[in-house]
């Protein structure tokens, strides 16, 4: 009878200590998280000390004479779709890896100088998990993911034609800014996109402006948060309006019985973070238009074009953010937002959606663009 007692007396002491140690734990990876971005924050400012401007989000080499298109895959060049952490490697103790990268190479294949288009799985660096690009709480390990990552380049409140920047669709030499003034009107944020960015840009501040945001990579679970829905809304074109004017347009494919996933993903194998190196939104790149841990909107095919996806975690009640000034934040899902069903600012937008406007998604967007005459002046 006095074992049996001690024994529920064990028993009762591990039911109540379990939650805290379980919490203390969380708490450890929480604050890990944070310091990895610290560390990619203090990369930022020694890039910009170093080349007098930020890292460029898509970027890299083309080939002269083959015309790809901006979507389009090479063993050749990377075809300028490059993300931002690519050119922080050697701001980030990375060095050996930059080197691998920057050289050419015969490992796996022949590679030239900054390596193939970053979905290529035979060439190692494109596969390697950084340690300081991934959060602890974050358990998404291996294929069909290559190199994962859980911090992304904040490109602004609008993700209206981020695939191309100021580019047309074509990827060669002696390329002109046919899309330049789209680019201006609608790409807002830190990071603009194939385009480069310096300090000076951010006339709201740098403390005041997001630089990048946590996601979380996808686990195969149809999570809203971290993969394609399947949606569309008649023709490509189509949706990518629809998109641009209703970013909750892809709420209507949630599963009604499971609120946090969809009832269909399109493109599982293409899932949130699945590729550190490579600039598309949906691998790199986040947008402050629907608050934290909302679902991402897509065309079912798309998994760049006026992608909207928020940052995102598997911490509770939030994701961190790293801003231009290399503070690291806390972002509650419950930030005020604005209209998550008005429009983005776009390059033939009127009214709220007009270039030059203050941003929709009031102060969560305000914070994702950097030159909107939008200065917080309380501590979030």
């Amino acid at each position: 009878m006095e074992l049996l007692v001690v024994i529920a007396i064990i028993g009762v002491l591990v039911g109540l200590l379990l939650p805290a140690v379980q919490a203390a734990r969380e708490a450890a990876r929480r604050m890990s998280c944070s310091n990895n971005f610290k560390q990619l924050g203090l990369g930022i400012h020694n890039y910009h000390s170093a080349f007098k401007q930020l890292p460029t989000h898509g970027t890299g080499t083309v080939e002269a004479n083959a015309g790809n298109q901006w979507w389009q895959n090479t063993d050749v060049t990377n075809n300028m779709q490059l993300s931002v952490l690519v050119s922080m490697l050697p701001m980030i103790e990375q060095q050996g890896l930059w080197e691998q990268i920057s050289n050419p190479s015969t490992v796996g294949g022949t590679w030239y100088a900054m390596g193939p288009t970053p979905d290529r799985i035979t060439y190692t660096p494109w596969t390697l998990d950084i340690p300081t690009l991934r959060c602890p709480s974050d358990p998404g390990v291996g294929l069909p993911a290559l190199g994962r990552t859980n911090y992304a380049a904040c490109i602004g409140d609008s993700s209206d034609e981020t695939a191309y920047g100021p580019w047309p669709n074509l990827r060669i030499v002696g390329m002109t800014r046919t899309r330049a003034q789209t680019a201006q009107s609608a790409h807002r944020g830190f990071f603009k996109p194939f385009d480069t960015t310096k300090f000076r840009d951010c006339l709201d501040g740098l403390s005041n402006t997001v630089a990048m945001g946590e996601i979380a990579t996808y686990l195969g679970d149809k999570d809203k948060r971290a993969v394609l829905p399947n949606f569309t809304a008649g023709n490509n074109s189509g949706t990518m309006t629809v998109i641009r004017d209703n970013p909750k347009a892809c709420e209507g494919t949630i599963d009604p019985l499971r609120p946090q996933f969809w009832t269909a993903d399109s493109r599982g194998t293409r899932g949130r973070g699945y590729r550190w190196a490579d600039a598309k939104t949906i691998f790199s790149g986040m947008v402050t238009i629907l608050p934290p841990n909302s679902e991402i909107c897509s065309r079912t095919n798309g998994d760049d074009l006026n992608l909207c996806g928020s940052a995102s975690s598997y911490h509770q009640g939030g994701a961190h953010v790293l801003m231009g000034d290399g503070a690291v934040k806390f972002i509650t899902d419950s930030i005020e937002a604005g209209n998550s069903r008005g429009g983005m600012v776009w390059n033939g937008g009127t009214g709220t959606q007009s270039p030059g406007s203050q941003s929709p998604f009031g102060l969560w967007g305000s914070l994702g663009t950097r030159a909107s005459k939008e200065v917080i002046d309380t501590e979030i």
